[in-house]
């Protein structure tokens, strides 16, 4: 086991490996009671969802750990759970059958993309400031989440957001495993936004400030209401509104999940020159992910950007993600226990991810006006809009823009150009 996942070349251990990977699903563990709240407003069923949540990202995350030895888990995307319900089934009619159709189209368009190498091409063509911009962008975005979460900040008509009320119980919960969380860091404390979360946790439970379950153990709802209904509606595919929702699931999908990547694997190490060793096996495992989730019930899954926090505690193999599996399995009969881990609970570690994730920043060749410009917009982008593709996006025009004009423009692989062009069709007619 330690030979397969090469605990000695990237200096780890079953210990750490496991607290890593109970961190990354005590980060994470909310999407279990998210993801039904959102999807079941299309009218599918929660309890389905529920479990068809649990086992995508028990696949997902056992895929990607076994594949390509990566830390880091997979589970449904909060951002495009939000978009399957709001924008395709609520905004424009869709039936939810119908669009989770489409969600698996996509995923086997990714799996045909993953074994042509297309997606690993396009990935290890992008420039190492960038790469770095992206991950230090994605940083912000989480630390963003948390500040949220916490309602440390919160919206504000006049400036968008402002402080919150940090004399408020729970908010002050959250700042109390902010504090205890950093001044265990600052000590060398191994594991220190685990235990953060989990002293908040009791913490919690003594003020009454988390609700204390009153069973432990639950049965596992039925898959029946969701499971296999993609392949009744293949033929709906054909239809224009569909075929421009299977498009921008891949290209949302695509950006988010090279854009985690990055993140992810810079900072547990696994980057090396500007190379993302295994990435065409991460890709696969995730593109996988994709069509088996939409065939037991669920909008796309991707790479969890909240990985970071188990990575941050000691992550780095693939044991790892085997453990996030395990304990999503275990979920699956104690799905009561979830209720303790709330938003005040896991935001500290989200804000203190974020930090980390952003020591990025002292890799970036600011000196040089064509990459700080670049750079800086995919960063400032990412919190801003909610979206780590549509950072990129900004990123991704500029900077061939900037070579051009400087005449350098051979410097780049083509294929930024071609990204670039995209993602300007993508701003004429997808976002609006």
């Amino acid at each position: 086991m330690k030979h397969f996942f090469q605990f000695t070349e990237r200096n780890t251990s079953y210990k750490q490996e496991t607290l890593a990977g109970v961190t990354t699903f005590l980060s994470i563990a909310y999407i279990l009671v998210v993801n039904p709240l959102i999807l079941s407003q299309t009218g599918m069923d929660k309890g389905a969802i529920f479990t068809a949540t649990a086992l995508t990202a028990i696949i997902g995350s056992l895929l990607i750990g076994l594949l390509a030895n990566y830390p880091i888990a997979i589970a449904p995307s909060m951002g495009l759970n939000s978009f399957f319900t709001f924008s395709v089934c609520i905004g424009m009619g869709i039936k939810w059958e119908v669009a989770l159709t489409g969600v698996f189209v996509a995923g086997v368009i990714f799996i045909v993309l993953s074994l042509l190498k297309i997606r690993e091409k396009i990935i290890n063509a992008i420039p190492e400031d960038l790469k770095h911009a992206i991950a230090a962008g994605i940083g912000f975005f989480i630390a963003f989440i948390g500040f949220k979460n916490a309602r440390i900040i919160i919206p504000n008509k006049d400036t968008f957001v402002s402080i919150g009320h940090l004399t408020s119980p729970t908010t002050g919960l959250a700042v109390f495993g902010l504090v205890i969380t950093i001044l265990m860091l600052v000590r060398n404390v191994k594991g220190a936004i685990f235990y953060g979360m989990i002293i908040s946790t009791i913490i919690g439970m003594l003020t009454g400030l988390v609700k204390i379950p009153t069973h432990i153990m639950g049965t596992i709802p039925s898959l029946k209401p969701t499971f296999g209904v993609v392949f009744p509606h293949l033929q709906d595919i054909f239809a224009p509104e569909v075929l421009a929702v299977i498009f921008t699931f891949l290209f949302v999908a695509f950006f988010d999940t090279a854009g985690a990547l990055i993140a992810l694997t810079s900072q547990a190490g696994i980057m090396k020159d500007n190379k993302i060793p295994k990435i065409g096996r991460a890709l696969l495992a995730d593109s996988s992910a994709g069509a088996i989730g939409a065939i037991l019930g669920t909008s796309t899954p991707a790479t969890s950007v909240e990985s970071s926090a188990g990575i941050a505690v000691g992550g780095r193999t693939g044991f790892t993600s085997v453990i996030t599996a395990v304990c999503f399995a275990i979920a699956l009969f104690f799905s009561p226990i979830l209720s303790v881990i709330t938003n005040e609970v896991t935001a500290p570690a989200l804000i203190i991810v974020g930090g980390l994730m952003a020591m990025n920043l002292q890799n970036i060749n600011w000196s040089r006006v064509e990459v700080a410009i670049p750079s800086f917009l995919t960063i400032i982008m990412m919190p801003l809009t909610s979206s780590v593709a549509l950072g990129l996006a900004f990123g991704f025009i500029l900077y061939p823009l900037a070579l051009l004009m400087q005449k350098r423009g051979k410097e780049l692989h083509p294929i930024m150009y071609i990204l670039a062009l995209l993602f300007i069709l993508y701003f004429i007619f997808i976002v609006k």
